[in-house]
């Protein structure tokens, strides 16, 4: 069904929750382990399993990670770290058994989804530092949220049409974004101006990445380089946009990256993989994502050049990272990798291929 696919960010934070919740883990004796690697310090803090299982969905310039994990009584709870990955702390739920947080911005605030008392699943969006935990109702799907505190994701309509959406500051009201000509469209991140990315469908059908204005005002189509389909899932200041598209000329789907706000689309290829897929993006314009296939994260150098797979450049022993999903401003990237013996306490030691000229451009960038 093109409606199940098109859940892009989201239906990886729920897949995760899934596998959690069947016991799933990798091959025998593998464990997934959330990282924090630190391309300046020459780092990775392991943010463990926390009582068997850890996904994480976010990570600030301060470098507090937010995701979801198993608590002892095995339910799946949201997360927040202190800065750097130091430390870890439930936020609870709003009243249920299930919680996820989703991202989170330089003043700690997070956004995520929570079951209630009642059993209904709401938005839900905290105070500095994940305190204190409010419930927006039947808002729908937070996906990202700036320093303002705006939130957008997805919400269905009374006529159940599944809409991107954006807040005003601190989650407060919801405006619908509108699509490109179709029905459905999700948001995907914001960035400080308030410019919002995500797909819509398209009069055609077909569903195209998207960029809007500051504050999301007006909807322009990013195109599919030849493609049928696109997607976006990040924006950095300066409004260069990743994703991804599908069937271009070498078919498959491919990560891509833009020029700033959101002009020109460049293919970032696969690394020889069957697919890759273009998630989160720095100030910068350092690419995070993963490449299916083979199976792995890739990182790149400033503004998409030069891919690169995170594991030839970063060496922790017995660990494979086959994901990474967000990087913030100092060059710490957050990322799932497995293990299949546990590692020795952290900080872990990184042996680094190039990573070091990495890590000097990306010293470049404007101070967030």
């Amino acid at each position: 069904m093109r409606k199940a696919r098109r859940n892009s960010i989201q239906s990886l934070f729920l897949a995760a929750a899934l596998s959690a919740g069947l016991g799933f883990v990798s091959p025998a004796s593998a464990q997934e382990h959330s990282y924090i690697v630190d391309l300046n310090s020459k780092t990775a803090t392991d943010l463990g399993t926390l009582e068997g299982y850890n996904y994480p969905n976010g990570i600030n310039d301060a470098g507090q990670a937010v995701g979801q994990f198993n608590t002892a009584a095995g339910l799946i709870h949201a997360f927040i770290t202190g800065p750097n990955g130091a430390g870890t702390t439930d936020l609870g739920t709003l009243g249920g058994n299930f919680s996820s947080a989703i991202r989170i911005n330089s003043s700690g605030q997070v956004v995520g989804v929570s079951d209630t008392a009642a059993g209904d699943t709401h938005a839900f969006i905290t105070g500095p530092n994940g305190v204190g935990m409010i419930d927006l109702g039947t808002l729908g799907f937070p996906n990202g949220i700036n320093d303002a505190g705006r939130v957008v994701g997805y919400s269905d309509t009374a006529a159940g049409l599944h809409r991107a959406f954006i807040t005003g500051p601190n989650g407060m009201g919801m405006t619908d974004l509108g699509t490109l000509g179709g029905s459905y469209s999700s948001a995907a991140g914001i960035n400080a101006a308030g410019q919002v990315v995500g797909w819509a469908d398209t009069a055609s059908g077909n569903q195209h990445a998207f960029i809007t204005g500051p504050n999301g005002m007006g909807m322009t189509d990013l195109g599919t380089l030849g493609g049928t389909d696109s997607s976006a899932s990040g924006i950095n200041a300066a409004g260069q946009v990743v994703g991804w598209y599908s069937g271009g000329i070498e078919g498959g789907t491919h990560a891509f990256i833009t020029g700033p706000n959101g002009v020109g689309m460049t293919d970032l290829g696969t690394l020889g993989a069957y697919e890759s897929y273009g998630v989160g993006i720095n100030d910068a314009g350092q690419v995070v994502g993963e490449f299916t296939g083979q199976g792995g994260a890739f990182i790149t150098g400033p503004n998409g050049v030069d891919v690169t797979d995170l594991n030839s450049v970063v060496n922790l022993p017995g660990v494979i990272l086959i994901d990474a999903m967000a990087i913030n401003n100092h060059a710490q990237i957050l990322a799932t990798g497995v293990i299949g013996v546990i590692p020795e306490p952290e900080p872990y030691a990184l042996l680094l291929a190039g990573l070091g000229l990495i890590g000097v451009m990306a010293c470049r960038r404007k101070p967030a």
